[in-house]
């Protein structure tokens, strides 16, 4: 066999006439040897990930099964760590219900341990009524999350009118003289809408797959339109709050709520943008949201503030940087958007993958996973909202959608062949 015909074995004649092989050959052999070389180098970057994977999947049944029996009443949902380390709990009406049993439904798609199922619809069934909530904007966070995968698993019929009964109550605030669904209804905002309500359609397309009704995937449509046209500057970074007149749909302000201020970008907005908007070409197929995503991820990867193990300070554009705090959540929301990207753009298909498998390696090291403690939640290091301060504001602290998108992300990450983890 001859390398020359593109083996990996030297003729007899190479042998035994090195120097004039090497002469007319070495840069195949360099050649050769690198490919080798790469070849071990991603098999051993894989195996490392594959291990890394394992250790937080393995952190995530221990920290888990533990919450489930300390937490026994499912009214109460754990959603983040207090100052002093104890557990802060919310009712199913708090916009970080879902993620919890969120959390649960992936555990047991990835373990098949059938006392993660039984909890799931535990704290499924808990969030029954919120189906008929009209004053949020988060159903999909809240009913899809826990519903949308319960039905995937099931098949429950019950399931099914849930996920259809939330999205007509998410339906409900949207107005068609402003053209975007109404994120809050407290001042001084007028018809405010967010960035993270970009998360929230993926319930309305689901809605509009399950009943044949276009009602729900066209409000979806226009609200992403709008947000594509409003909420992003020239450098594709977001604002978090548009506000809008709410009888002409005119833009009032322009502001962020729980970033550094009017005009920076705050870390977590820009993942749900990244995230939301690859939702959407997932959805439509419509090269323009495709262009968003990528242009969002772009901003994101290059901007001279994101740190070289990938996980993002809370604001891009805090002065205090590199002295400030990291958002491990923005991370995994960012790693899980990223794993989905890159099926959509075989150009970046490798870049995107390598930067979500920076994020994941560096969230499953012993800085941000927690194997024990922590409120049972396996994520460290999440920033919620900065400028309600350490009391009210979640700092550097663990968080239940930090530890759901984590998971998102690690299943996701998990699911790709080995043939594509050398592109």
């Amino acid at each position: 066999m001859n390398i020359l015909n593109g083996n990996f074995f030297l003729s007899k004649q190479a042998v035994y006439q090195p120097c004039n092989w090497f002469t007319r050959n070495g840069w195949r052999y360099k050649m050769v040897l690198m490919a080798v070389a790469s070849f071990f180098t991603l098999a051993t970057m894989a195996q490392r990930n594959v291990a890394s994977y394992d250790k937080a999947i393995a952190a995530a049944v221990s920290q888990y099964k533990s919450a489930v029996k300390q937490y026994a009443d499912s009214s109460i949902y754990p959603r983040s760590t207090k100052p002093d380390g104890s557990l802060y709990t919310i009712k199913s009406e708090d916009w970080c219900s879902g993620f919890f049993p969120g959390s649960l439904w992936l555990l047991y798609g990835m373990t098949k341990d059938v006392a993660f199922k039984n909890a799931a619809i535990k704290w499924s069934v808990a969030l029954e009524k919120e189906q008929f909530n009209t004053t949020t904007h988060d159903l999909g966070f809240m009913m899809y999350i826990p519903f949308g995968a319960g039905y995937q698993v099931l098949k429950n019929e019950s399931y099914k009118k849930i996920i259809i009964q939330s999205a007509k109550s998410l339906a409900t605030r949207f107005h068609p003289n402003v053209g975007v669904i109404k994120s809050w209804d407290f001042k001084p905002y007028t018809y405010p809408v967010i960035i993270d309500n970009m998360m929230n359609l993926e319930l309305l397309f689901e809605a509009s797959k399950l009943t044949g009704d276009k009602r729900f995937r066209e409000i979806a449509i226009k609200h992403a339109d709008y947000d594509m046209q409003h909420h992003f500057r020239k450098d594709y970074s977001s604002y978090h709050v548009v506000d809008y007149d709410s009888t002409n749909g005119k833009v009032i302000r322009k502001q962020t709520n729980q970033g550094y201020n009017d005009e920076s970008a705050w870390a977590r907005g820009q993942a749900w943008g990244l995230y939301g908007f690859t939702v959407m070409y997932r959805y439509t197929q419509n090269k323009k949201y495709l262009d968003q995503a990528n242009h969002i991820a772009d901003f994101i990867l290059n901007h001279p503030n994101y740190p070289k193990d990938g996980v993002p300070f809370w604001d891009f554009n805090d002065p205090k940087i590199p002295n400030t705090y990291r958002d491990a959540s923005a991370g995994a929301i960012i790693a899980s958007a990223l794993l989905e990207l890159r099926k959509y753009v075989p150009s970046k298909s490798g870049v995107y993958l390598k930067q979500a498998q920076l994020i994941l390696n560096t969230l499953t090291q012993p800085e941000y996973l927690a194997e024990k403690g922590n409120g049972n939640f396996i994520l460290k290091h999440c920033v919620g909202n900065w400028p309600k301060g350490k009391a009210t504001g979640e700092i550097d602290a663990a968080i239940n959608y930090g530890d759901y998108y984590l998971l998102e992300a690690i299943d996701r990450a998990r699911r790709i062949k080995k043939s594509e983890l050398g592109k």
